[in-house]
């Protein structure tokens, strides 16, 4: 086991906590130039877009471990040009613990060099199920920022029968299940995506959702998100050290996710542990960001944005009307509720696992 985790394992209580506290890996895979360094680069370790014009293509197998989180998981990114199956990458053994699987689709190709990327991804997808039938399968539609809406929609129902009818011909037709997504690295809509993938690996996801919603209609707020606050990028190059807070959400209500509402609570977690980071209270070896932490931002839209720290790895940012928010009693009593069932949640997994 890493330092990282034995430091962080006596008051760790939340998350994935197997018997053997093995972190599940998110694999990545996709042609040459299809994007999946750059994903990486930006959704761990906060790279700028404009930066990723200069990374270098991928040579070899890379994985980085994202520590210290409430959802502790490694990524495993393959080269286009590498097979995963290939006996000396022990495919037995990094397809066993793979959580999701995920596979990095250019959508400014042309239409030969997409059906060439579908045939070689649902021959991995369908390798990898005889390997381990419990992972989750995942398409990114990368670089969709270069298309037009319309494009967008062609290009999408596209690939989805393409990869309908190869996964057919290989006889795996209704025995994988695959989430499709529209991604590009120059809005949110990556970490939206991502975050869909990293809450799979939560078996407590459907509890979240239903605290939330309960949480809502009490409180009147309109939308609330569950971000993961509290994480550490682990890997092998001083680039990739440090902490570095995530923009994933490891939950959200059963309401529809709006793009503009989602870019704002990322927005507010940003400058909320910035400013905290500069003027907050600073004790050793502590962040000034902690469990105590909160914020308020008011809108120009009669809307009220505010952010409360649950525990070291979660953080509730909500937004609600202006005049909902004048109800700070009912808000307090409510959030107060809300995280003990978040404790609870939590508590009963880990006696579970304990048994």
């Amino acid at each position: 086991m890493s330092d990282v985790w034995n430091d962080d394992e006596e008051n760790y209580a939340y998350g994935l906590e197997g018997e053997n506290r093995e972190r599940p890996t998110i694999v990545l895979m996709g042609q040459k130039r299809s994007g999946k360094t750059s994903i990486r680069k930006v959704v761990f370790n906060k790279m700028s877009p404009n930066e990723t014009l200069f990374v270098e293509s991928t040579a070899k197998v890379t994985k980085d471990r994202i520590a210290a989180s409430f959802i502790n998981f490694a990524t495993q990114e393959f080269p286009g040009q590498v097979c995963p199956f290939e006996d000396s990458l022990n495919p037995q053994m990094n397809f066993s613990r793979c959580g999701a699987l995920l596979y990095v689709i250019d959508a400014q190709d042309d239409y030969n060099e997409i059906c060439s990327a579908i045939k070689k991804m649902c021959d991995y997808f369908a390798r990898a199920y005889t390997i381990n039938s419990n992972i989750k399968f995942e398409v990114f539609i990368h670089k969709v920022d270069g298309l037009t809406d319309e494009s967008r929609a062609e290009a999408s129902l596209e690939i989805y029968n393409k990869v309908k009818e190869d996964l057919a011909d290989l006889g795996y037709d209704g025995l994988l299940h695959i989430n499709f997504y529209c991604t590009s690295i120059y809005d949110h809509s990556i970490f939206e995506a991502f975050s869909k993938v990293v809450q799979k690996l939560i078996t407590q996801l459907g509890t979240l959702e239903k605290l939330l919603d309960i949480f809502n209609s009490g409180s009147n707020v309109e939308k609330s998100f569950l971000f993961d606050v509290s994480s550490k990028s682990c890997g092998n190059s001083e680039e990739t050290r440090g902490f570095i807070p995530l923009q994933i959400y490891i939950a959200t209500d059963t309401t529809p996710v709006e793009m503009a509402t989602y870019e704002l609570c990322c927005d507010m977690i940003d400058v909320t542990i910035d400013l905290s980071a500069i003027y907050g209270m600073k004790m050793e070896g502590q962040r000034s960001f902690d469990e105590n932490s909160s914020a308020v931002i008011r809108l120009k839209s009669d809307h009220v944005l505010f952010l409360r720290q649950l525990n070291r790895h979660l953080a509730l940012v909500c937004i609600v009307r202006s005049e909902n928010f004048e109800k700070q009693g009912l808000i307090d009593y409510n959030f107060k509720c809300f995280k003990e069932g978040i404790e609870k949640v939590f508590l009963v997994h880990k006696k579970m696992q304990d048994a």
